[in-house]
Order: structure tokens, then sequence, then C-alpha cells
């Protein structure tokens, strides 16, 4: 018998994308500074759960961030105190002296507490399931619409 499992977690929340798009691969000075700070800035969000990272994880060059708060993903991205805000700088000094050769692009999406729904079958965490709590699939969960706090049809 298959796993269902489900995902939750208390209160509302932020998704976050983020990810990049090498445009000129043999120009490995522009694009290879991109690729280094992330893991730099992921250990750091790691190591001081306080600044509100709750969890994420990579597809291929594209990571997938859940957030305790709009206003935790900003303090982070704007505090001169912690790695994001001199890789942006970087970034942008790179951008202009290499026009075109690295895209980036990121998506901020606020998540009202109990309006999404997960469900994981015969898989291992992933998702918000790694960010939230994982629960069996039983009862309300059972199906999209109790998932999501609907009445049963």
């Amino acid at each position: 018998m298959a796993t269902r499992l489900s995902a939750e977690i208390e209160g509302s929340f932020v998704v976050f994308l983020i990810g990049a798009r090498i445009n000129q691969p043999w120009n490995v000075p522009a694009w290879l500074p991109v690729f280094r700070a992330m893991p730099r800035m992921l250990r750091e969000l790691a190591a001081h759960p306080e600044l509100g990272l709750l969890g994420g994880q990579f597809h291929g060059t594209t990571l997938v961030q859940y957030w305790r708060s709009a206003e935790h993903l900003q303090a982070y991205a704007k505090a001169r105190e912690h790695f994001h805000l001199p890789a942006w700088k970087a970034f942008n000094q790179g951008a202009r002296r290499h026009p075109g050769a690295v895209g980036i692009w990121h998506e901020t999406y606020l998540v009202n507490a109990g309006a999404y729904e997960t469900v994981y079958v015969d898989m291992p965490a992933f998702g918000l399931g790694r960010a939230g709590t994982l629960l069996p699939a039983t009862g309300r969960r059972e199906s999209a619409r109790g998932r999501m706090g609907q009445a049963a049809d």
C-alpha cells in the first residue's frame, strides 16, 4: 500500500523561487561567481534559523525556498551584515562588465495560512514537506478539498 503524506505549516509563509540562466557558457568569469555565492548564503541561513528560511531545495538551476514571511526575506536581502547584499552588488558589477552573460530571476508568493494543499505519495520529504510538518494524508487530509479546509463534495 502506498504511503500518502501531506505537509502543513503553521501560519502564513512565503514561497520564493530564484534561478539563474547561463547565456554565455564560454564566459566563465561572468557566471561562476553567481553559482559560488548561493552555497555561502544557504549555509548562513541554515546556521541562523531566526533569519526566517524554513527550508528549500534545488531543481536544476532553480531554488525553491520557503520563508516565514516576506519581511524575513526582505530583511535578509537588505542586511549589510549577511552574505546576500555583497553578492547582489558583485552580481550587478559583473553584469555591467559582462552584459548578457548570465541572467537571474526570482518570484515571491505570499501564501495565506491554510490556502494551499500538498500530497506526497511514496516520496521522501520534498518541497513544503521539507519546510513544514509531514502528516498522514488521512481523515480531512485524504482529499485535496479537505487539505484546503473545504467541505467534501
